[in-house]
């Protein structure tokens, strides 16, 4: 399913996201960048050890205690057919009353952001969060979508197309109903 956003093409595929051929994949990392389970240990799989050589570094010179949740940098994409991965931390759920959605936004909304600025024009992202963290899938993918789409409003002509590569079919049919309803002014 596609929709155009400010000339923008937000498109949702059922997949798995270490096949994605964009300028940048999203890594739902935890906030070591060090590599873990789900997408993050995926990533490092495929990616190969350019990766973590470079997320070493990155803690190494700018956040020595660990990426903070909602915060996004960007690496190498190593041997994956993506030129490179924008590591962002998504919240813990615990319930929805210690600011989740906000920091979920801003993870999305700091992808972007690192996005922008490195000149990638093409973004796949997993839905951040809705694994191991356990944030409810039904609550993300509106906030996914909007903080996306408001993304491409604000910059219509840095993007050419973001993705979301969902694991499941279930968790596409959640992202497809969300994306059904978005509207041209919804962020």
């Amino acid at each position: 399913m596609t929709r155009e956003i400010s000339g923008v093409t937000l498109r949702l595929v059922q997949g798995d996201i270490t096949n994605e051929a964009v300028d940048a994949i999203v890594n739902a990392a935890n906030s070591g960048l060090m590599g873990g389970g789900g997408v993050d240990g995926a990533i490092h799989r495929r990616g190969g050890p350019a990766i973590l050589e470079a997320c070493k570094i990155i803690r190494r010179d700018q956040y020595p205690n660990g990426l903070p949740t909602g915060q996004a940098v960007v690496t190498t994409g190593g041997a994956l057919p993506a030129r490179h991965v924008i590591h962002t931390v998504g919240p813990v759920w615990h319930g929805g009353d210690r600011n989740e959605h906000g920091l979920l936004a801003d993870a999305y909304r700091n992808s972007m952001e690192q996005a922008r600025q490195h000149g990638l024009r093409t973004v796949a992202f997993p839905a951040i969060s809705t694994g191991i963290f356990g944030f409810p899938i039904d609550q993300a993918a509106p906030i996914a979508l909007g903080t996306v789409a408001e993304a491409a409003r604000r910059h219509p002509e840095t993007f050419d197309e973001v993705r979301f590569i969902l694991f499941s079919p279930d968790d596409y049919e959640v992202y497809r109903q969300a994306l059904g309803v978005l509207r041209e002014t919804d962020a």
